[in-house]
């Protein structure tokens, strides 16, 4: 039993942790191509983040969805160097946007280059990763055209916020589920796809990755108040100090609103303070961290990931089953 992926997967079978190892270490080597230029800047730019590390939670699961098909099908390896270099070029804008300074335990492209460079970077990889997604064929371009809508979509959407009248919590939800969920989704899709499996395995598996997306998001949300060491390489309350609302605040905000509690209101207020403030940021998440608020966010992860392992119910079992009922498990794990 050797561990693979993120989070130290369990792989319990020789010839799948063999083929998954095989798999992912041929996704390494294809995002260092992709992100090649004549223009040795470029190269440098392109490939800042790649040399960072990071996960791989989606090419991981391309390998694990490919297993339902034929594992070692042509299309495997370049479906998973697409969706994560569409990862990684989501990467580069949004630390534009957030005005993040490390991403990856490494300094953010946008403060070692400058905003132009890091959104133009984004470009270059989705311009790479349409050109590996074309030999993949039209389908597959519309199947990544789809979800590339919806995770714009869901970024616009975070950005407007939520109209008068809807739920906060609902309309973060439903951000996540279009910026996370949905390349996660085709992560699964593709996987099966390109392995020519089952189309009802494959539809089974996009539905897996869509809540397991959301689930590991969520997840997110809860390390960067809860961990000491936070995993994405950003400092404990990152999210916070940068005024993103994340599922624990929308939660706080909305109990706040409900019951009036004197001293949930005065969270609130601090929380609308400058948490530039290291006194202020070290209180805030002080109290935040033994808040019904964080539980509440804990308890949304568990469904999204609960809903993820009852997908997958229909698939015949196997180890390569049980790897993606343990991803579930150690997803709700990462939330305490």
């Amino acid at each position: 039993m050797t561990a693979v992926g993120p989070f130290g997967l369990s792989v319990r079978d020789q010839a799948l942790e063999a083929d998954v190892q095989t798999g992912l270490a041929a996704v390494e080597a294809g995002l260092l191509d992709a992100t090649k230029s004549d223009v040795p800047f470029i190269t440098e730019a392109a490939q800042h983040l790649v040399r960072a590390g990071g996960k791989r939670f989606r090419p991981l699961l391309v390998m694990l969805a490919a297993q339902f098909g034929d594992p070692h099908a042509p299309g495997v390896v370049p479906a998973a160097v697409v969706v994560e270099l569409t990862h990684l070029a989501t990467l580069y804008h949004d630390d534009v946007m957030d005005e993040a300074l490390v991403r990856r335990g490494v300094e953010s492209a946008n403060t070692r280059w400058g905003n132009s460079v890091a959104v133009l970077t984004g470009d270059f990889l989705f311009a790479r990763a349409s050109h590996i997604l074309a030999d993949l064929g039209p389908e597959a371009v519309r199947i990544q055209a789809e979800a590339f809508e919806r995770l714009v979509t869901g970024q616009i959407l975070e950005t407007a916020g939520p109209r008068d009248g809807n739920d906060p919590v609902e309309h973060y939800l439903d951000v996540i589920a279009g910026k996370t969920g949905s390349l996660v989704a085709v992560s699964g899709r593709f996987g099966a796809m390109t392995a020519g499996a089952e189309e009802r395995f494959t539809e089974i598996l996009t539905q897996y990755g869509e809540r397991l997306g959301v689930a590991f998001q969520l997840a997110d949300d809860v390390l960067d108040i809860a961990s000491d060491s936070h995993e994405s390489g950003k400092t404990p309350g990152t999210d916070l100090r940068e005024g993103i609302a994340t599922l624990p605040v929308l939660h706080l905000r909305a109990l706040a609103e409900q019951h009036g509690r004197a001293e949930d209101v005065e969270l609130v207020e601090l929380l609308e303070g400058d948490l530039t403030d290291d006194a202020r940021h070290a209180e805030v998440l002080r109290r935040l961290r033994v808040h019904p608020a964080l539980e509440l966010a804990r308890r949304d992860t568990v469904r999204y990931a609960q809903e993820a392992r009852a997908m997958l119910a229909p698939l015949p079992d196997g180890y390569a089953k049980a790897a993606l009922v343990e991803l579930c498990d150690l997803v709700v794990h990462r939330a305490g």
